[in-house]
């Protein structure tokens, strides 16, 4: 008889059950749109408050959805690698309290973006071409579609658009490692050189900053959502640390 042994087996009780989720929500999300054509995503991830898809128990739900197996993958990866040094310093209370406040934190932050880039696109755009937006565009993306003029479309991803993954937690994750470990060091992938653990988070928060600014409207990341975990996270660890908490 073969012992494998599991993979889970030592995780502290968080950081094991969050992985576990995860996995869950990926998995209903699979079987429910192949079984039913229904897109959990609709329903769970986020989207803007002005969009007909908004309810406020996104803010908590969109951060337990994903938008495939590598999406999942690199978020749980990293909790696994890292929330299980947190919650293994910090208790598994604390712990749970940090990443839903940065996931939550990293939703607001993205919405706010977001509205700014709502009304960038909707101020070069005729009263008539935003009505026909609010009616048709949920409907639209539905079928996997979208308005062939340019702002149109545009504003359409914005308003309905959906926002899913755990990346604004795990970057607040990323961020109170580094905050609370700063001289470990940690060995990239590429390239494979050794670096602090400041440092690196340092580089990501840089590179998500200029991201944000760059790709405002132009790609699928949503990177102020990282950016806001790593604000919120800041923000809660430096209370804490005010407090003696």
């Amino acid at each position: 008889m073969n012992y494998r042994p599991n993979p889970l087996a030592g995780l502290p009780p968080v950081t094991k059950n969050l992985l576990i989720i995860n996995a869950l929500f990926l998995l209903a999300t699979w079987v429910l749109q192949t079984t039913f054509g229904v897109d959990l995503s609709r329903y769970l991830g986020l989207h803007l408050p002005m969009s007909e898809r908004f309810h406020p128990a996104q803010f908590g739900t969109y951060m337990f959805m994903h938008g495939g197996f590598m999406h999942l993958f690199f978020n749980m990866f990293a909790v696994f690698m890292f929330g299980r040094i947190l919650e293994t310093y910090w208790g598994s209370k604390k712990f749970f309290l940090y990443y839903v406040i940065t996931g939550i934190g990293a939703g607001v932050i993205h919405l706010i973006t977001s509205y700014i880039n709502y009304q960038v696109i909707a101020a070069q755009m005729s009263p008539e071409q935003i009505s026909i937006v609010f009616e048709q565009g949920a409907a639209a993306l539905d079928q996997y579609k979208n308005f062939t003029d340019p702002l149109m479309g545009k504003l359409n991803v914005a308003l309905n658009g959906t926002t899913v993954g755990a990346s604004g937690a795990v970057f607040g994750i990323l961020l109170a490692f580094g905050m609370l470990f700063p001289n470990t060091e940690l060995m990239l992938l590429f390239p494979p050189i050794p670096i602090k653990a400041k440092y690196f988070v340092i580089i990501y928060g840089v590179a998500e900053l200029f991201m944000g600014v760059a790709n405002f409207s132009f790609d699928n990341v949503a990177h102020w959502a990282h950016l806001g975990g790593m604000i919120f996270g800041f923000i809660l660890i430096k209370y804490w640390q005010k407090k003696g908490i």
